[in-house]
């Protein structure tokens, strides 16, 4: 049965979440319909570009992203500290970027001069927007309705382009996230549409290599910050170098159509997250089919459980045999 999403997301123990969105039509999001024999590639790019302009907009960042033929992979970093940090004009022009607004927004905007009752409304209004620009369903939201409206114009017709809810998974510390990414970047090359990860089109991990060549990371993906240290700056707790690595051996090992492990190759990232190989290439090739819920060694699962006030702890069995 479906988890309403407010007792899925608890940013108290992690800001991090896997979101996936699927197509329910026949023909596909992207790629191309083997009944006509149309292509839909340049959907891809629709994707792409509209979830990288909304990360400017949200107080979201984004982690890693694949965009795939009738689905999209994304894992999200919701920054509400920075949401609650942007003063109410910044959060308004931030809104009106997306909506229109009311007309006291407009008036806001326009520099007019507010009634002790209009800056009642105003301000319920701007703490309504403030929350929305830290939510994960507001970004799903207005990616797939932009992408739908699109497509269906495209194909002049009306009805559901995706599915009525998209999936969410909590990812509870640094092992779950690094094994989401992973997965999440390999998604072309498992799916044989790519050979290498530089040749995975609309992924973020081809974005990353592009940059990481003139030895620069891109500002349009959540940054990698490094190690964690006493003072850390605000980013994903890797090394790039170490995460482009780990998951180039990854798609190497894939490719050869085998369960096998990585053999005498010097991991640190596994290493320092305590992840045998094995269970490595079991998390980066079923990630999805292996966890349902939130994901996360048993420690993080009993902190997020308790703070949902839920009793029951998906995946335990396989967080503890893979994570533990």
């Amino acid at each position: 049965m479906a988890i309403a999403r407010k007792r899925q997301v608890s940013l108290v123990d992690t800001k991090y979440y896997h979101c996936i969105s699927r197509c329910v039509r026949r023909a596909f999001l992207c790629g191309e319909d083997h009944f006509t024999g149309q292509s839909y590639e340049h959907r891809r790019g629709w994707v792409e570009d509209k979830l990288l302009e909304l990360a400017k907009i949200f107080c979201i960042d984004v982690c890693a992203y694949a965009v795939m033929s009738n689905h999209t992979h994304l894992v999200l970093y919701v920054d509400d500290k920075k949401a609650n940090r942007l003063n109410d004009k910044a959060i308004v022009i931030r809104w009106h970027k997306l909506c229109k607004g009311t007309l006291l927004t407009q008036k806001y905007i326009q520099g007019e001069k507010l009634s002790k009752a209009e800056l009642i409304f105003f301000n319920q209004t701007v703490k309504q927007y403030r929350e929305r620009l830290s939510s994960i369903s507001w970004f799903m939201r207005l990616l797939n309705e932009n992408i739908a409206r699109r497509a269906n114009k495209e194909d002049n017709c009306s009805g559901r382009f995706w599915e009525g809810r998209f999936k969410s998974q909590a990812l509870l510390d640094e092992a779950a996230l690094v094994a989401c990414m992973a997965y999440v970047d390999l998604n072309p090359i498992r799916a044989k549409m790519a050979n290498t990860p530089e040749d995975s089109d609309h992924t973020s991990v081809q974005k990353r290599l592009t940059y990481a060549k003139d030895d620069k990371q891109t500002k349009k993906l959540l940054r990698f910050a490094g190690v964690p240290r006493q003072i850390m700056p605000k980013g994903l707790p890797f090394e790039l170098k170490s995460y482009l690595e780990l998951v180039e051996l990854t798609g190497r090992v894939m490719q050869e159509d085998k369960r096998g492990y990585i053999n005498n190759m010097n991991l640190p990232l596994l290493e320092r997250l305590n992840i045998s190989p094995e269970n490595w290439v079991k998390l980066t090739t079923q990630f999805t089919r292996v966890f349902h819920g939130a994901v996360g060694r048993p420690s993080s699962q009993a902190s997020y459980c308790e703070n949902l006030n839920r009793k029951r702890r998906a995946d335990l069995s396989n967080c503890e045999k893979l994570l533990a």
